[in-house]
């Protein structure tokens, strides 16, 4: 499939990184060259200098040719002329635009048809989201949810004192007292598929598949104790912290929110009237301790230096703060992450390439489609949904029956309300959803692609 791609920032960089490596015909598109030839020694695409909201840009990226543009610049307005430039050149271009400014949000979705856009998405926004569902349940790393929100996929590390250190897979049932499934473990910095006999130690971090009504059941059995979150922190202004501060205040959640820009500070205040905006440095221990972060039932990190961000983590951790979160942009050393105490880590850039990433797996296989696509284990491993349709192969036989892919294990069946932890007895037939979890370089298209041939 041929695909362009406007900018070359950390969004575009990711995308043109797995689109590529799927076997898609990337060009890219950005004004600056120095950014550009960098990533074309790094990957085998075309890149085209200039502005992409230009029909001269446009045309020498291939427009007239192309199935797909992804608009992805710093500047929402650029990413809108530029889809519905390229729309207005080729009707049945199909277009994403990044949209990150607030004041747009109503707009877009009223007039996405006149601005041409197939997809909108709003990594901010998404982030946002994802932080308020972790702090629902303090436990867990990382939320994965699937079948509209009836099964997740949750990341947990395994600490010297956890009941699960130590043990083998086969004994978890008799700890848990929930049906539960590891579907992949992280260790070393290294994702294994894990069989009954693996034997999990300190420092590992496990993606565990189950119903989210087994949740709470799950962090009881492992003695973690999560109390109901009532007040929050949030270190730094920029977008994801308005979307957030939204979200907790609607739901009654006291929020606290530091900000270095007096400027800034004032325009929040007006926006976000329910919240207590204060000005001074999130760096700043004093600042810090003044506003009670060791007596704070969370700590959310969102400036915008990673780095910034990981060192007020690492004190709100010191304190003592029962849940931390923390905003990276950049999360390439993996190694470096695990070995200190900054709690969950969030990425807006990758929340927001999932999202593409299932649509342009759709636009290839319009039949059988992802319905949900997450990475998992820092981006080794894939969970994928899908919904089970006349075309599905050997429906109603036993899974010990199948044979899989190497590295390919089905992870959940859902048969309309129920939710099912599959074993070598479970089946599925149409109308149902299975989730997959897969290591990444296995592209899942559609479920049919998961048996061995």
């Amino acid at each position: 499939m041929k695909i362009i791609i406007a900018g070359d920032g950390k969004v575009g960089a990711t995308l043109t990184r797995q689109l590529s490596a799927e076997g898609n015909d990337i060009t890219l598109v950005d004004a600056n060259p120095k950014v550009l030839a960098a990533t074309e020694e790094t990957y085998d695409i075309m890149a085209v200098q200039g502005n992409c909201a230009t029909m001269e840009t446009l045309e020498q990226a291939g427009v007239m040719e192309a199935d797909l543009l992804i608009a992805a610049t710093s500047a929402d307005e650029i990413n809108l002329l530029c889809c519905l430039t390229a729309h207005g050149m080729n009707k049945r271009l199909h277009t994403i635009a990044r949209i990150r400014n607030p004041e747009y949000t109503d707009q877009i979705v009223k007039m996405r048809d006149t601005f041409a856009l197939s997809l909108t998405v709003n990594p901010e926004k998404q982030a946002a989201a994802e932080i308020e569902r972790l702090l629902k349940y303090p436990g867990f790393l990382k939320r994965d949810t699937f079948a509209k929100g009836r099964v997740e996929i949750v990341e947990l590390r395994v600490d010297r004192d956890s009941k699960l250190c130590n043990q083998a897979l086969n004994d978890l049932d008799s700890i848990i007292k929930c049906k539960v499934l590891v579907c992949a473990v992280l260790r070393n910095g290294t994702a294994v598929a894990p069989d009954g006999n693996f034997v999990l130690l300190e420092g590992d971090r496990i993606f565990v598949t189950a119903p989210s009504n087994n949740l709470t059941i799950l962090l009881k059995s492992l003695d973690i104790i999560t109390h109901k979150v009532k007040r929050v922190l949030l270190c730094g202004g920029g977008r994801v912290s308005y979307y957030l501060a939204k979200l907790l205040e609607n739901s009654g959640i006291a929020v606290q929110l530091i900000e270095q820009n007096y400027e800034k500070c004032l325009h929040l205040s007006a926006m976000l009237p329910g919240v207590c905006v204060i000005h001074g440095d999130a760096s700043s221990e004093s600042l810090l301790d003044s506003e009670g972060i060791a007596d704070c039932d969370a700590l959310v990190t969102l400036t915008g230096l990673d780095e910034l961000n990981m060192i007020i983590s690492l004190y709100g951790t010191s304190c003592g703060v029962p849940q931390v979160i923390t905003k990276l942009g950049r999360v390439g050393n993996s190694h470096i992450l695990n070995s200190i105490s900054i709690g969950s880590t969030i990425s807006p850039k990758d929340l927001c390439c999932n999202t593409i990433v299932r649509y342009v797996r759709a636009m290839r296989n319009q039949t059988g489609a992802a319905l949900a696509v997450h990475s998992i284990a820092d981006g080794q491993m894939e969970a994928v949904e899908f919904l089970v349709d006349k075309n599905t192969r050997y429906i109603k036989e036993p899974l010990k029956k199948l044979t899989l892919k190497k590295n390919v294990l089905v992870a959940c069946i859902i048969h309309e309300l129920k939710q099912e932890i599959p074993n070598g007895d479970s089946f599925y037939q149409i109308g149902d959803t299975v989730i997959v979890v897969t290591s990444v370089n296995k592209v899942i298209y559609q479920l049919n692609d998961i048996f061995a041939e």
